[in-house]
C-alpha cells in the first residue's frame, strides 16, 4: 500500500515537472518566433526607409539643378515676372518628386534592395538576439515568382528557382517588403532556422537537467528504501533463525548434561565408579560442545568490532590440513565415509594465525560434513600458486544453487536443505570463514552444483604485507 502511495507520488511529480517543461518549451518557440519576426520587420522597414531617403535626395538634386537655370534666364528676361516665377515653383513641388519616386519605385525588387544594408540589418540583429546560430534568410519576388538574393549574395538565373530553395519557401518567417499604394507586396524578406529546436531546447536544459537530477535523487533514495527494508527483513528472519538454531543447540547439551548429573547422583550409578566415569565424560563433552558454540558467537562479536588481532607465525598448511581430517575422520567414519588429504604443497609455509587459520579449516571440514548425504567423501587438498599456497576442500553432498552461492557467506545465512532437518548450526561459520581469509590478505571462491556436491578453494599469501 505505502510502496504504492510512493510511487503513484514519484510518478505525478515526474509527471508535473514534465508538464512545465513542455510548457516552457512551447513559451519559448513562441518568443523565438516573435523575435525572428521582428528582426525581419526591422530589415524590411530600414530597406524602405532607406529607399525613401534615396528618393528625398534626388528631389533635393533635381531642385538644385532647376534653381541655377532659373538664375541665369531670369537675366534674360524669359522668366521674369509673376508667371516665371509660378513656373519654377510649380516644377520644384510636383516633377521632381513624382519623377524620382515613379522612377525608383518601377525598378526592379532587386535594384531597390540595399544589400549592404540587409545584410548588415540581419546580421546585427539576430546576433543581438542570439538567434544567429545557422539562421539562413532570402528575398523573394513576387513578380518573378523566383529568389534574387540567399544570404546576402545575388542569386543567377539558374540559381533562383524555388525548388533550389524549399527550406525558405516552407518557412513562417517572413515579412512583406514594398508594399505597392493596394498593399500589394514586391517581395518577401524570408528567413529559416534548421536548428530551432536546438536553440529552444539550450534555453531549457539547465531546468531539465536538474528536473531529471532531482526524480533521480527521489526515486533513488525510494529504490535505496526498498532494499533496506527488505534488507531489514532478510537480516530480521536470519537472526531469529539463528535465535531458534541457538536455543536447540544449547538445549540439547544442557538436558543431556542435566541427564548424565541425575544419574551420577542416583544410588545405582554412584555405587558404579564406572557409570560414573562414563556420564562423568558425557558431561565433559557436552560441556565442550556448548563452550565451542559460545566461542563461535564471542569471535564473531571481536570481529564485529574489529578487536581481531592476529597472532602472526609460520603456519604449515599441510599439518594444519591434517590435523583437521583426523579430528573430522572421528566424525565420518561412523556414517561410513572417508576423508582424503592430497598435500601437494612444497613448500607450505605462510604466514598466518595458527589458531584461525586452523579453525578456519576444520569450519569447512565440518561445513562440508553437515551438508554430505550418508557415507560422506570429502577430500582435502593443497597445492602451490603465484604468491601462495592454495586449500580446497571438495565435497559430494547436496550442493547449492546460484542464490545461495551469492548469500552463504552472509552472517546468520544457512543453505535450505530441504526434508533434511538433521542440519545444525547458527550460519556464522563460513561468514567467519571469509573473515579469516580476509584479514590474511587471502581469497575464497566457490564451485558448487546442486546434487553434485561443493569446493571451497582458499588462498592464503607466504607473507603478510
Amino acid at each position: 500500500m505505502i510502496v504504492g502511495l510512493i510511487v503513484s507520488a514519484i510518478a505525478g511529480v515526474t509527471w508535473l515537472q514534465l508538464g512545465m517543461i513542455r510548457t516552457a518549451m512551447e513559451v519559448n518557440e513562441q518568443r523565438y518566433d516573435e523575435a525572428v519576426q521582428d528582426v525581419l520587420k526591422l530589415a524590411a522597414n530600414e530597406q524602405e526607409a532607406h529607399e525613401n531617403d534615396m528618393i528625398k535626395l534626388q528631389v533635393n538634386g533635381y531642385t538644385a539643378r532647376i534653381g541655377r537655370p532659373t538664375t541665369k534666364l531670369s537675366t534674360g528676361g524669359l522668366l521674369d515676372g509673376p508667371l516665371g516665377t509660378d513656373l519654377v515653383s510649380g516644377l520644384e513641388s510636383t516633377a521632381p518628386q513624382f519623377t524620382a519616386d515613379v522612377r525608383i519605385k518601377n525598378q526592379d525588387l532587386i535594384d531597390r534592395i540595399e544589400l549592404d544594408l540587409l545584410r548588415k540589418n540581419l546580421t546585427t540583429q539576430f546576433s543581438n538576439a542570439h538567434l544567429d546560430r545557422n539562421m539562413g534568410y532570402g528575398v523573394f519576388d513576387v513578380e518573378k515568382q523566383k529568389f534574387i538574393i540567399r544570404n546576402g549574395r545575388p542569386l543567377t538565373e539558374a540559381g533562383s528557382d524555388t525548388a533550389r530553395h524549399a527550406d525558405l519557401m516552407g518557412s513562417n518567417y517572413r515579412v512583406s517588403v514594398f508594399d505597392d499604394e493596394e498593399d500589394t507586396p514586391r517581395g518577401y524578406i524570408i528567413a529559416y532556422s534548421p536548428e530551432k529546436s536546438d536553440v529552444i531546447f539550450d534555453t531549457i536544459w539547465y531546468n531539465l537537467a536538474l528536473s531529471l537530477l532531482f526524480v533521480a535523487i527521489i526515486l533513488g533514495c525510494f529504490i535505496y528504501t526498498i532494499y533496506v527494508i527488505l534488507f531489514q527483513k532478510k537480516l530480521s528472519e536470519m537472526k531469529t533463525d539463528f535465535i531458534n538454531n541457538m536455543t536447540h543447540e544449547f538445549k540439547t547439551p544442557i538436558a543431556t548434561i542435566s541427564l548424565a548429573t541425575d544419574s551420577i547422583v542416583s544410588p545405582k550409578v554412584s555405587s558404579n565408579p564406572e557409570k560414573v566415569q562414563r556420564f562423568a565424560r558425557i558431561i565433559k563433552q557436552e560441556n565442550k560442545r556448548m563452550n565451542d558454540q559460545v566461542e563461535k558467537v564471542l569471535q564473531m562479536a571481536k570481529l564485529d568490532k574489529n578487536k581481531l588481532k592476529l597472532n602472526l607465525s609460520e603456519v604449515d598448511l599441510n599439518d594444519v590440513v591434517t590435523d583437521a581430517a583426523v579430528y573430522i575422520g572421528l566424525q565420518v567414519e561412523p556414517r561410513n565415509g572417508t576423508v582424503e588429504t592430497n598435500l601437494h604443497a612444497e613448500p607450505a609455509i605462510v604466514q598466518g594465525d595458527l589458531t584461525h587459520i586452523s579453525s578456519l579449516i576444520n569450519n569447512l571440514l565440518d561445513n562440508a560434513n553437515k551438508y554430505s548425504p550418508e557415507e560422506p567423501k570429502i577430500i582435502v587438498s593443497t597445492r602451490n600458486v603465484s604468491k601462495g599456497v592454495e586449500v580446497t576442500v571438495k565435497d559430494h553432498g547436496l550442493g547449492m544453487s546460484r542464490e545461495a552461492r551469492k548469500n552463504i557467506f552472509d552472517r546468520f545465512y544457512r543453505v535450505h536443505t530441504g526434508d533434511r532437518h538433521d542440519v545444525k548450526g547458527f550460519g556464522l561459520g563460513l561468514s567467519y570463514v571469509k573473515t579469516i581469509t580476509e584479514v590474511h590478505n587471502g581469497t575464497i571462491n566457490v564451485k558448487s552444483e546442486l546434487g553434485k556436491g561443493s569446493s571451497f578453494i582458499v588462498t592464503f599469501p607466504y607473507q603478510q604485507t
